[in-house]
């Protein structure tokens, strides 16, 4: 067993150390978890079934973190690159930091992502919108370039995500296996995001004047090519912010009052193997992603130019974020069906009684063993998600707070250098993990697991 635990270890630190190369994910996750799979077997006398492992495991995680997931993840990237498209993305930034000023430069930043994030906006797509107008900002403000990555994955990888009502995947996922909805534990969610935003902007502030000292006041040699976007044909503000107000208030109005009171869901049990409290959540959030898509649309048809290769683009746009973790996913799942991992999960909800330090230590372990948050969370509650449930009955807390914590926790690990993300935003800010990484980690794994354990201790003391 021993030898086991240590082979996940390495498959482990070797996919993070490839990935830090610069390899994708989609060849070195396969790879890596037949590394793992190999200690658990081969040598310690099991048999070999390497082709088997990879096609019947590893294969079939991903297939069912895609089949699960891109409805969300096709809408998020479609309806991202219609608001990039249509001018609505350039809108709202040069709106907030027309408002801010370049004094206030990385406040500016942070927020215009998170407004992108939280209105569902992919993050790939965030990051694709947001270096230019970061990168901009950060010159005309005197700001050294290393912090335009954390700048990225600060205002898209973190508080967006965990905040109640947000479209993203992270707060989706729950949905299907506790029975919950986009906003719950509202007051938790809200702690939870004021923390991380409040915590990281303060961080890359103090980062500014160390790197000032350092390097000197300016934005550093770098070189890069940035087009220059004309403002004359940018959509008005209220015309740019209502998509994004339309995906927050139609996916509150179908989860919380069409489907839950309105909808007779009686034929999933009978007919699909499900009930209607498991499915509602992803329902009401593709159903507000499709009504905001034709929306944006409708208002900003003349500025689409080529409507097809608009559309084609966004469509495109959603693979390589769905394939990468979806492969993280399979190689979670190749690790979670492993005699090393059965010991390491009944060690996690062994460690306490108390299921929201185990729904913390369980989503932040996978998801820093997949390299994913998404992938992570999914396989920690698919594997743990039964016991949870029980031990949360058992000591009468909400699933509400379950799903919160879990959502705050998979955010921490999963932005590991190996994360497909990550390497992303370092690849369009044209930056190596030696230049970018070391405050994207700060931002990103230190910041969002301190907060998990805030959450943890509220949750436990009943704040909903």
């Amino acid at each position: 067993m021993t030898i086991g635990i240590i082979f996940v270890v390495l498959s482990l630190v070797l996919l993070i150390f490839l990935a830090y190369k610069g390899i994708s994910v989609m060849v070195v996750a396969p790879l890596m978890g037949l590394v793992a799979y190999a200690g658990s077997t081969v040598f310690i006398g099991g048999s070999g079934h390497f082709f088997a492992t990879y096609t019947e495991v590893f294969m079939k995680g991903a297939g069912t973190f895609i089949i699960n997931n891109f409805p969300v993840f096709l809408l998020g990237a479609i309806y991202g690159k219609f608001l990039e498209v249509s001018g609505s993305a350039d809108a709202i930034a040069n709106f907030v930091t027309g408002k801010l000023g370049s004094k206030y430069a990385i406040f500016a930043g942070v927020i215009t992502g998170a407004i992108l994030t939280y209105g569902g906006v992919s993050l790939f797509v965030v990051a694709f919108a947001m270096y230019p107008i970061c990168a901009k900002l950060y010159k005309e403000a005197g700001l050294n370039k290393r912090l335009v990555p954390a700048t990225i994955t600060l205002s898209a990888f973190t508080f967006g995500m965990i905040a109640p009502g947000s479209p993203q995947i992270q707060n989706a996922i729950p949905m299907r296996f506790l029975g919950t909805n986009a906003f719950a534990a509202p007051l938790l969610g809200l702690i939870a995001a004021l923390l991380e935003f409040g915590l990281g902007t303060i961080y890359l502030s103090h980062k500014a004047k160390v790197y000032e000292k350092k390097y000197g006041k300016g934005y550093g040699e770098w070189t890069e090519n940035l087009v220059d976007r004309s403002r004359d044909d940018l959509p008005g503000v209220f015309v740019a912010f209502l998509p994004i107000i339309i995906t927050l208030v139609t996916n509150l109005i179908f989860s919380r009052i069409v489907f839950p009171n309105y909808y007779d869901g009686a034929f999933l049990e009978t007919e699909y193997n499900t009930t209607l409290q498991t499915v509602y959540g992803t329902w009401s959030l593709i159903a507000a992603l499709i009504i905001s898509i034709i929306v944006c649309a409708g208002l900003n048809w003349k500025r689409f130019g080529n409507h097809t290769k608009t559309l084609s683009d966004g469509v495109n746009g959603s693979f390589l974020a769905i394939f990468n973790t979806a492969s993280e996913n399979g190689y979670g799942t190749v690790i979670a069906t492993l005699a090393a991992y059965g010991v390491i999960a009944g060690g996690i909800t062994g460690i306490s009684s108390n299921p929201l330090i185990a729904t913390a230590l369980g989503t932040t372990i996978m998801a820093g063993i997949t390299g994913s948050g998404s992938g992570g969370l999914t396989i920690a509650l698919t594997t743990i998600g039964d016991q949870l449930i029980e031990m949360a009955n058992a000591r009468n807390i909400s699933l509400d707070i379950i799903h919160r914590v879990a959502v705050v926790a998979c955010g921490g690990l999963d932005s590991l250098p190996h994360n497909g993300a990550v390497i992303t935003v370092l690849g369009i800010c044209q930056m190596s993990h030696k230049d970018g990484y070391k405050d994207i980690g700060v931002c990103t794994v230190v910041i969002p697991l301190i907060t998990a354990v805030v959450c943890v201790i509220l949750g436990s003391l009943g704040v909903c």
